[in-house]
């Protein structure tokens, strides 16, 4: 249970533009804005969470990478409302319950309007 959290919580990392190909990985965009829904934007550290988790395939072998993918999902029914969130928040939430330092779990600090 405790993977599937980590997996799902950093599905935001699903925007890159990574391609793993003959061994040779391109790390996607330092930053990206994801959909936030009528909450508003949310500004999401990429790099930091690649950097925490080292491989990109958790969130990826679940989300497609590009632009867009969240709404899209949403719009297709793939996704319930506030999924991502509640995955992330969740993961951040256990990180912190463990004493490791963790993202941030209040809705305005990653929405922005």
């Amino acid at each position: 249970m405790k993977s599937i959290i980590v997996v799902v919580c950093f599905v935001f990392a699903f925007f890159s533009a990574g391609v793993i190909a003959a061994g040779i990985t391109e790390k996607g965009p330092a930053e990206i804005t994801i959909d936030g829904g009528s909450k508003g934007a949310v500004d999401f550290p990429h790099q930091k969470h690649q950097n925490t988790l080292g491989d990109c395939k958790i969130c990826h072998d679940i989300f497609p990478q590009k632009l867009g993918v969240i709404k899209a999902l949403k719009d297709e029914g793939k996704l319930e409302k506030k999924q991502v969130m509640n995955n992330c928040r969740g993961c951040h939430r256990n990180l912190a319950k463990e004493g490791k330092k963790a993202g941030p779990t209040s809705c305005t600090t990653c929405h922005s309007k």
